[in-house]
């Protein structure tokens, strides 16, 4: 048994994002950042029989691409895009952005977003490898991340995937899943568990300030 636990907890902000809006059109909730990792802690401190003040998110890392400030503000999402950052702030939340791109193709526009995956990846690693976490945890479900989650179980580092899997959000990749040393799906606990439903879900009150605003 370990007598303190080092979490390191890696965001990939595409998806985190999926998964509000679809829990947003579903019944006007969003995750709640603190609750989230307070649970991770709880479960892991009770997998390695510690108590929870010894069992903590040293670190936690979000990755995303975003449009530039000119572009965010055409598109109504610069006040959203502020609101996410100071909860991610509050709960010391390093965010790590590349700029989106628009290209357009006969007419029609694709947001097209470079790099992230492969940052989110290195940094996860260097970091891992750097801060000896005893457990990482990953929120995502894209395969690409099959290799990182091989090179952190040769690291010795336990690893998790949280998935949440809604209507609107990518199917979490099986060959990511069966990689993985946990999966953690929290659509199915949170089924099973009303109380803990409650605890990480904070309901909104007031409408969106716009259709496009939805950044979290």
């Amino acid at each position: 048994m370990l007598d303190y636990i080092s979490i390191g907890v890696f965001i990939d902000g595409g998806y985190y994002a999926k998964i509000n809006r679809a829990l947003k059109a579903r019944d006007r909730s969003i995750i709640r950042v603190r609750s989230l990792f307070d649970y991770i802690s709880s479960e892991i401190a009770m997998q390695e029989g510690v108590n929870m003040s010894d069992c903590q998110i040293t670190e936690a890392h979000y990755f995303r691409g975003r449009f530039r400030v000119k572009e965010a503000y055409d598109k109504h999402l610069l006040y959203n895009e502020r609101k996410f950052e100071d909860s991610l702030i509050e709960n010391d939340v390093v965010f790590h952005y590349k700029h989106l791109r628009e290209i357009d193709h006969d007419g029609v526009t694709e947001v097209v977003e470079k790099g992230v995956d492969v940052w989110f990846a290195l940094e996860a690693y260097e970091l891992a490898t750097f801060r000896h976490f005893d457990y990482v945890v990953l929120i995502t479900g894209d395969a690409d991340h099959q290799m990182l989650v091989r090179k952190l179980k040769a690291l010795k580092i336990k690893t998790i995937l949280l998935t949440w899997n809604l209507t609107d959000v990518d199917t979490t990749s099986t060959m990511l899943r069966d990689e993985a040393g946990q999966h953690w799906e929290l659509s199915l606990i949170v089924d099973n568990n009303p109380q803990l439903r409650n605890m990480l879900l904070y309901k909104l009150r007031e409408p969106a300030v716009t259709p496009l605003g939805d950044n979290f």
